[in-house]
């Protein structure tokens, strides 16, 4: 949010879990639309396969995100 605040395209990623702490932090500092991306929880359990199928998730998100209009 801060990147963002300075007009640095950036986004946040949450686990499942955080997920109403991140949208609370949201309306918290002023940003209440702010989209982040989200994966799984939890993470260290998911293993190499799985890591590497949240990544390809986040980079899509991210994609998605970051190219709106």
């Amino acid at each position: 949010m801060a990147a963002e605040r300075l007009g640095v395209p950036a986004i946040g990623v949450m686990t499942t879990q955080f997920v109403s702490a991140a949208e609370l932090m949201c309306r918290v500092l002023g940003m209440p639309n702010y989209e982040f991306g989200v994966i799984d929880h939890p993470l260290s359990s998911a293993g190499d396969a799985g890591h590497a199928a949240m990544a390809r998730a986040t980079i899509e998100q991210a994609r998605t995100q970051l190219m709106q209009v």
